[in-house]
């Protein structure tokens, strides 16, 4: 599902005069980790319980994004949207060194980068733009379908995570590289890679026609599960990373 892929390389580690306090709160990590996971969850509740489809009149401006292949081919990914909104939001609150007024700015911009990678020309963006043919090639090229799927999703989570990421780092973040902030930037990766592929797979998993028509109470509860699933390996990596932050 978000940056820090891309975040974690640059981002929290040990101080320059030495380790953190054993004390310091490891609360900004863990709203981290926890909010844009209950932000993708609330959205989802709140499409099921007001039976969004296209069979709802929709405003001029936004009837576009709710037909085209990618939203009928990968339904989920409008969720994931909401998730890599979120993550920017909560990594900007969560303070630092920089000023408000930079954080704010800067939440602002990657707010509006990711819409437009993820919603332009329609939905799904660059980002599943460039998965889809990233795959496509691959396949015709002669590499098993698995494989070809794989790289795919790997081109819209590296996507994905360098915006999310990007504006993390910018927001609050130090620029300073070093090789543990490599190792969890892998991981969050190996994550965000991970989230793709389940949500890529939710009509094989058997998430119903949305958004076509309504979702029922049966496919709510399969989405929801899905995006958990999804989730939670780089919800898990975010809070871990926080407490070796702090410890």
């Amino acid at each position: 599902m978000t940056g820090d892929a891309f975040l974690d390389t640059v981002g929290a580690g040990a101080s320059p005069g030495g380790p953190r306090p054993a004390t310091a709160p490891a609360a900004p990590a863990l709203t981290e980790a926890l909010a844009p996971i209950a932000a993708m969850l609330a959205a989802l509740l709140l499409v099921a319980a007001t039976g969004l489809s296209r069979r709802v009149a929709l405003p001029e401006a936004v009837e576009p994004y709710a037909y085209g292949f990618f939203l009928d081919r990968y339904p989920l990914f409008a969720f994931a949207l909401v998730y890599g909104a979120a993550r920017i939001i909560a990594v900007a609150s969560s303070g630092g060194a920089a000023t408000v007024s930079r954080r704010l700015i800067i939440a602002c911009a990657g707010l509006v980068l990711l819409a437009g990678a993820g919603l332009y020309p329609t939905f799904g963006g660059l980002m599943l733009r460039g998965g889809y043919a990233t795959g496509s090639m691959a396949f015709l090229t002669g590499q098993p379908l698995w494989l070809a799927y794989a790289l795919g999703a790997g081109i819209t989570a590296a996507m994905f995570g360098a915006i999310v990421g990007g504006a993390g780092i910018a927001a609050n973040r130090p620029l300073r590289p070093t090789l543990r902030r490599a190792r969890w930037a892998g991981l969050s990766f190996l994550c965000l890679w991970f989230g793709a592929i389940v949500l890529g797979l939710a009509h094989a998993f058997g998430v119903g026609p949305w958004p076509a028509r309504a979702m029922t109470l049966a496919e709510a509860t399969l989405a929801a599960g899905l995006l958990l699933l999804a989730a939670s390996p780089h919800g898990i990596v975010t809070a871990l990373r926080g407490r070796r932050s702090v410890a």
